[in-house]
């Protein structure tokens, strides 16, 4: 198995969480409700795709607390990626979704958390 990113575009009831692989093959996106039992069982999906999971999620504090909480209470390796990051990345994505566009932004995260 190989190592996996995933990225979440945190919002306040809501996530996006994009995975994708050693070659930025997206391997899941998801829609998940910010609760713990739903954020518990993305985890486990998101880690049942590879040997290690690098997070990356867009808000610090807010909506994403919980998220940011369950991740760090399952000893996995999180980084923020900043507003600022995730629009100058997903400029290289033109003729994709755009950012905040639904789900988009995680696929924009993910990527960003391999630097």
């Amino acid at each position: 198995m190989a190592a996996i990113w995933a990225g979440i575009d945190a919002g306040k009831t809501h996530h996006h969480c994009v995975a994708i692989d050693e070659s930025g093959h997206r391997l899941l996106s998801r829609r998940v409700a910010n609760d713990e039992p739903e954020l518990l069982e993305l985890l486990a999906d998101v880690m049942a795709l590879g040997d290690g999971v690098t997070w990356g999620i867009d808000l610090a504090d807010g909506g994403a607390a919980l998220a940011i909480a369950v991740l760090l209470n399952h000893d996995q390796p999180l980084n923020y990626i900043s507003g600022r990051a995730i629009h100058r990345a997903s400029e290289s994505y033109r003729g994709e979704a755009a950012a905040g566009e639904d789900g988009a932004d995680g696929g924009t995260v993910a990527p960003a958390a391999r630097w």
